[in-house]
């Protein structure tokens, strides 16, 4: 039975792909198929109102087996159309090397092709019995799971129809992917044109630092702009400190980024020095994330950086709720909150960027958005890549 396909931005784009494709059964091919409505939901975040947080990692674990495929020539009218089943597999260092050629995937781990889009795939599809990759963890090789790639539709004749969906995937990933570059640069660009103002226009400048604090932008675009406002904002501080009374020296509180925004780093997405402060930046209000985090760490105590405009006594509440009705003992949800250290959500980030402001360090921000936005979208990796015409795409 054809399935409701949720609309969003992106979905037109999905929609206009299909017709070049397959034409009048666009529409029944798009319904009937669990790897296109997978890719409906993944490509939310084209659209610049998204809650969604733009990663690639799932896309093109996806697209770099659906590439293979039709490179060896599995698809409909190939050498090696309908013996996919006795194929030896990709190779995964293949694979992984493949994936980091890709726009913005220099920086891609392995977790995407070994667990993580299958797992993904079954939260949307949990009766379905096919998972799209296939794997030989001994060898190891990798196959993507050919019944997904073949939808089947009953057309206006009364006739089944087979289509094969491979090459609409690899055009739909491509399309998202350049959708998000032209959103990303366009981003830096102004980071950038801000930056070489000679004279910061402050109205201007922080009314584009603003705009990158509503809780609908990008996730990473979010956590990248909390960074440098914050960093700013505890650079402005000094304490004393010393290994004796007779050896106390002043030193400014220094914030540093620990890693990408979608690395695994247990927990820490911000550490300050000396006070050895932790943060993590997050965008939901679900307890078991935060517990989570908070117990990566050992219940060291943790800031969190939150995309909300609830207040932060109303966000721990809301913990407090839900931790209340998971471990039903009062104790134990006590010993979590107590390691909440404190809550900075969206308000709280204006509040500083205006100390920041008054202290004269509106560029120091701009600066700092600018070198990390080009660090996490690998922007002048892939400018490289244009302009020695190696764009895998």
């Amino acid at each position: 039975m054809a399935a409701t396909v949720p609309r969003h931005a992106f979905t037109a784009q999905i929609e206009d792909i299909l017709t070049r494709f397959f034409g009048e059964h666009a529409k029944a091919v798009f319904a009937n198929s669990p790897l296109l409505g997978y890719l409906n939901h993944k490509t939310k975040s084209a659209s610049r109102g998204s809650k969604s947080r733009g990663s690639f990692a799932n896309h093109y674990a996806l697209y770099v087996l659906v590439e293979d495929y039709i490179l060896k020539g599995f698809m409909p009218g190939q050498s090696r159309a309908g013996t996919y089943d006795t194929y030896e597999g990709a190779i995964y260092s293949d694979l992984h090397r493949r994936q980091r050629e890709l726009p913005f995937g220099a920086k891609l781990q392995n977790h995407a092709l070994n667990t993580r889009l299958n797992d993904e795939f079954r939260k949307f599809y949990p009766l379905l019995d096919k998972e799209p990759i296939v794997r030989d963890i001994a060898r190891p090789r990798y196959w993507l799971q050919e019944d997904l790639l073949k939808v089947s539709v009953t057309g206006k004749d009364g006739q089944t129809h087979e289509f094969n969906i491979a090459g609409a995937i690899i055009d739909i990933i491509t399309a998202y992917v350049a959708a998000k570059r032209e959103a990303f640069e366009g981003f830096i660009e102004s980071c950038r044109e801000l930056a070489l103002l000679e004279d910061v226009d402050g109205a201007q400048a922080v009314a584009f630092v603003e705009s990158q604090l509503r809780p609908e932008v990008d996730a990473r675009v979010f956590e990248i702009v909390s960074f440098a406002i914050l960093k700013a904002y505890y650079g402005d501080q000094q304490i004393f400190w010393g290994w004796s009374r007779d050896a106390i020296t002043e030193e400014s509180l220094t914030l540093y980024k620990t890693g990408r925004t979608n690395a695994n780093d247990g927990g820490i997405d911000f550490v300050m020095r000396p006070l050895g402060r932790f943060f993590q930046v997050t965008e939901t209000l679900d307890v078991n994330k935060y517990f989570l985090d908070i117990d990566k760490i050992q219940r060291f105590p943790l800031t969190f950086v939150v995309k909300s405009t609830a207040s932060a006594e109303g966000i721990k509440a809301v913990l407090a709720g839900q931790a209340l009705v998971k471990y039903k003992i009062t104790s134990v949800v006590q010993s979590y909150l107590k390691a909440i250290e404190e809550i900075i959500n969206i308000p709280m980030l204006l509040e500083r960027l205006s100390t920041v402001i008054a202290a004269g360090s509106i560029r120091a921000v701009l600066d700092e958005i600018a070198l990390q936005s080009k660090v996490e979208f690998n922007y002048e990796e892939a400018s490289e890549d244009e302009a020695d015409g190696d764009e895998s795409d």
